[in-house]
């Protein structure tokens, strides 16, 4: 894994115990957002201004072993802190099931981003719900297997 240097668990109390829990357990439990039943992964970046590395689950959007990180933080009117992290930096690593890999990140927009969008929707309905509450176009990062 590429990614090393001093970890700072997020301030959020659930994420933290989330990410903890499916680290620890190589994804047998905690891989659900809460109690819904829906898939999630876990993300590792590095902070855009500490440079510490940060962790966050994000719905599972998998598709011929690449991943869609979606924007929405809920519909807000901005992004959320992660987007920053990877627009800075985009090399993360994504842990579905025990063994994290290494992914590199980059915005998609047209047909892509409609493609990603779409498949996203389909896991997680709320989504579009989200893109109806906020004037901005909810950014849609694709991360694919590095080497």
């Amino acid at each position: 894994m590429s990614l090393r240097g001093e970890y700072e668990p997020s301030t959020w109390g659930w994420v933290r115990e989330q990410v903890e829990t499916y680290e620890r357990t190589g994804g047998r439990e905690a891989n659900t957002l809460r109690d819904t039943g829906i898939p999630i992964v876990i993300i590792t970046s590095r902070g855009a201004k500490s440079g510490k590395l940060r962790k966050f689950a994000l719905m599972r959007v998998e598709h011929d072993g690449e991943y869609a990180l979606v924007a929405s933080k809920g519909g807000s009117p901005e992004h959320p802190g992660w987007y920053h992290n990877l627009v800075a930096a985009p090399l993360v690593e994504i842990q579905d099931g025990p063994t994290p890999q290494d992914y590199t990140t980059a915005i998609v927009d047209g047909d892509e981003r409609a493609a990603w969008w779409e498949r996203a929707v389909g896991v997680y309905p709320p989504y579009a719900e989200y893109a109806e509450r906020t004037d901005r176009q909810i950014p849609v990062f694709v991360a694919r297997p590095t080497g």
